[in-house]
């Protein structure tokens, strides 16, 4: 990774250290190519800016950071703690307490209102509920406040926003409840230009603000600078 010039904390010592992979490899069921993965040591608060062209693996490599996918050898440690040891149940666990995770397909769901979507997290870990101050509604409230959606749209669903706002909505869903880490999937993809800026803003203030490590996928290379490392995946042979 090539670090800008911002001074990280020691991460010498492992309780410092938000994201840990060494040798990462991983093959998608009856496909002989493996994808092989640079590796990755990211301290907490930091934040990783991660491009690379279509078919590198991107998107994989956050589902394997979110316990969603397991690798198929390699060693991948968040919070310290193995995920390929860990069964699904308890990665799952892992990624509700610890993860915020913004999906490139949303991934809202479809019956429940925005503010309903954004409070999920505090529903399903009694942790995430404990840091969202002054309470879940109100941190809800306040995030959807942030990233621009009208009261008015609070209570509806979300499938009647339009499509820059369920982004936002699936924003704001991540960051409640002060996550250590955020995995975002090009979060700013169907944004305008100030939209963009303004999550952006607020994603990195939060993250911040919970000293929270963020590992950001896009395309958009002009965003890297807002970054403490950046990380180009190449296509492998």
């Amino acid at each position: 990774m090539n670090s800008e010039t911002r001074q990280p904390p020691d991460s010498s010592r492992p309780d410092t250290l938000a994201i840990r992979t060494r040798n990462l490899y991983f093959r998608w069921q009856n496909q002989a190519r493996e994808l092989a993965f640079p590796d990755i040591q990211l301290t907490r608060g930091e934040h990783l800016f991660l491009h690379g062209p279509s078919g590198t693996g991107k998107s994989t490599l956050l589902g394997l950071l979110a316990g969603m996918h397991t690798p198929s050898r390699g060693s991948l440690q968040l919070l310290n703690q193995e995920l390929t040891t860990m069964k699904a149940s308890a990665r799952d666990r892992m990624r509700a307490d610890h993860m915020g995770v913004i999906f490139q397909q949303f991934n809202l769901v479809p019956y429940l209102s925005a503010l309903a979507n954004a409070l999920l997290p505090c529903r399903l870990s009694i942790l995430r509920h404990s840091r969202a101050i002054p309470s879940a509604t109100e941190a809800a409230q306040h995030l959807l406040t942030q990233l621009a959606i009208p009261q008015s749209h609070w209570h509806q669903g979300v499938t009647r926003l339009s499509i820059g706002q369920q982004q936002r909505v699936a924003a704001a869903r991540a960051l409640i409840g002060a996550p250590e880490i955020i995995l975002a999937d090009e979060p700013t993809s169907a944004l305008d230009t100030d939209n963009r800026d303004r999550f952006l803003e607020l994603l990195l203030k939060l993250a911040e603000r919970s000293n929270s490590s963020v590992v950001f996928v896009s395309h958009d290379q002009s965003l890297a600078g807002h970054f403490h490392h950046r990380l180009a995946l190449e296509v492998t042979p």
